[in-house]
């Protein structure tokens, strides 16, 4: 069996966007996960996750808007997500967020 380090950049770029697609849609499948509950456990959601695609297509120079990047992400246009999926945040999980936050310094 070989080391994944001993694998060649095209086949690590295949694997890791395979591997990105299928968190896609997982997450597309689990949209009862809130986007603060990510950060509460990950310090990341989805949001982050369409900044660091917009920023990946910007360093690619290629003309891909923060709205579309949320596209990718969602898996539809960001407001109509939020009208089917996002709830509002409990008192808990905006104190678990404050504490996440704070714990970081």
């Amino acid at each position: 069996m070989s080391d994944h380090k001993d694998l060649n950049i095209a086949d690590q770029d295949r694997l890791d966007a395979a591997a990105f697609r299928r968190f896609l849609d997982h997450l597309a499948m689990n949209t009862d996960v809130q986007n603060i509950d990510l950060m509460i456990l990950a310090d990341f959601c989805r949001n982050c996750l369409s900044k660091w695609y917009k920023a990946a297509a910007d360093d690619a120079r290629l003309d891909v808007s923060m709205d579309e990047a949320r596209e990718r992400i969602y898996g539809m246009h960001y407001n109509e997500w939020k009208k089917r999926y996002q709830k509002e945040a409990t008192a808990e999980q905006l104190a678990a967020f404050e504490a996440r936050r704070e714990s970081k310094g």
